[in-house]
């Protein structure tokens, strides 16, 4: 069962710091919002996203402590 945090990114230092992060699981971590899906440890990938929007981060619940300091910083509720 994958873990789903609502998180925002407002700068590109944000999605570089959320790459960095995501680059250190050893599962899946994607972005999602409506149809959209992207992989999370994809710069690119991100970059081309809305950042203007609420992002869905969904993880594997045995990365969520590599992931606990991102969520801590983007997380929107």
């Amino acid at each position: 069962m994958l873990i789903n945090q609502k998180i925002k990114l407002n700068a590109v230092e944000d999605v570089r710091d959320l790459v960095s992060c995501t680059k250190l699981c050893q599962h899946d971590v994607d972005l999602s919002y409506d149809r959209v899906l992207i992989d999370a440890k994809s710069i690119m990938g991100i970059l081309a996203m809305d950042l203007g929007r609420e992002l869905t981060l969904s993880y594997s619940p045995e990365d969520h402590k590599i992931l606990r300091p991102v969520i801590g910083r983007f997380a929107t509720v």
